[in-house]
């Protein structure tokens, strides 16, 4: 399958560049895998797409300020992207200009309070930084870093709250769990009053979320790992929402990625667990753990744009999205919702 087969025209500017001023003020777009019909709805609809005795699934990691901006010893700024953590104050991290920044060279960061060595060069082109300071890190990185928002959003965020879903508790990410922004706590408390469960994951978005698909054929790339757990409370959950015939919803593909990893490895069935997973999910895979995804727009030719189109159907899904163009839905991460609804054939994910 060659990644040109997921690739759409996308005018610049239906990239969202800001939040709106209301977090479920956004656009719902439903789609049906089963006969392809799509509906234009707003987000709060979502609760009509939804039944009691189903279960929604939330990724509860919070963004870190990951983005610090630095001097080298030696003089000359540095970016630094905070990734993930290897061990202790060792986190890998991207940095631009990263070609002179080798093993043993020296980054400071606001006069000081905040120094690192780069202790290693990783194969992708990453760095392992060894962070100094004094005091608690995560409060050190509060003060100093700021959001990294995506590339393809130029404005400058006022309320870096805005980057967070209301859910937010497990630092650890690099980006945020976009699909979530949508929802307010408002939002959540009245899904909760029609008897649909809801409860919570932790994905740490990594690497993955940066790094384009750079093969011809999809199957050659290889994702990068991120960090998940699940707690038993939500296995036992999730468990008994399929014996009783429920639905589980994932709320954006991080969810998603974590419940298939999770079922993938347990016959279809959840159990406590945390790990790494680099699971890649494109047409022809077999879901195991959800029935139904809320998702933002994503990139042409992405890894998101796969999964999506191995749930509801690679054709379904470049009809759904020259669909948004013409209406001209808001696209990425401060953009628009759409709800891929359950169908009994979900394991019929492959066309193309």
């Amino acid at each position: 399958m060659n990644v040109n087969d997921f690739d759409f025209t996308l005018p610049e500017e239906l990239i969202a560049q800001t939040p709106l001023k209301k977090r479920d003020a956004s656009r719902l777009m439903i789609v049906n895998p089963a006969d392809g019909n799509i509906e234009h709805r707003h987000f709060p609809d979502i609760l009509d797409y939804m039944k009691e005795g189903d279960t929604l699934v939330l990724n509860d990691t919070r963004v870190l300020p990951a983005r610090l901006l630095g001097q080298k010893e030696t003089g000359g700024q540095a970016e630094v992207l905070l990734l993930k953590q290897v061990k202790g104050d060792e986190w890998e991290t991207l940095v631009k200009p990263a070609k002179r920044v080798k093993p043993g060279t020296v980054i400071e960061f606001g006069d000081g309070r905040l120094k690192a060595v780069c202790t290693d060069v990783l194969e992708h082109g990453g760095r392992v930084l060894d962070f100094q300071y004094e005091g608690v890190f995560l409060e050190v990185l509060e003060s100093l870093g700021e959001m990294p928002l995506p590339p393809y959003i130029k404005e400058k965020l006022d309320d870096r709250e805005r980057y967070q879903t209301v859910y937010a508790e497990q630092d650890g990410s690099a980006a945020a769990p976009t699909a979530g922004l949508h929802f307010t706590n408002e939002l959540l408390d009245a899904t909760r009053v029609r008897g649909i469960h809801v409860t919570t994951i932790t994905l740490h978005v990594g690497l993955g979320t940066f790094r384009p698909v750079a093969v011809d054929e999809i199957s050659e790339h290889v994702m990068h790992s991120e960090f998940y757990q699940m707690s038993q409370g939500t296995a036992d959950l999730l468990n008994k929402t399929k014996e009783q015939g429920g639905n589980i919803i994932a709320v954006g593909t991080t969810s998603a990625r974590t419940l298939e990893t999770i079922a993938g490895r347990n016959n279809g069935s959840f159990r406590e667990e945390s790990g790494w997973t680099d699971i890649f999910i494109y047409p022809g895979y077999q879901f195991k753990g959800i029935d139904s995804l809320l998702t933002n727009f994503h990139l042409p030719k992405s890894t998101l744009v796969m999964l999506v189109s191995a749930l509801a159907g690679r054709e379904t899904i470049l009809k759904a999205y020259n669909e948004a163009v013409r209406e001209k839905y808001r696209f990425f991460s401060f953009g628009d919702a759409m709800f891929i609804t359950h169908r009994e054939d979900s394991n019929d994910s492959s066309n193309i």
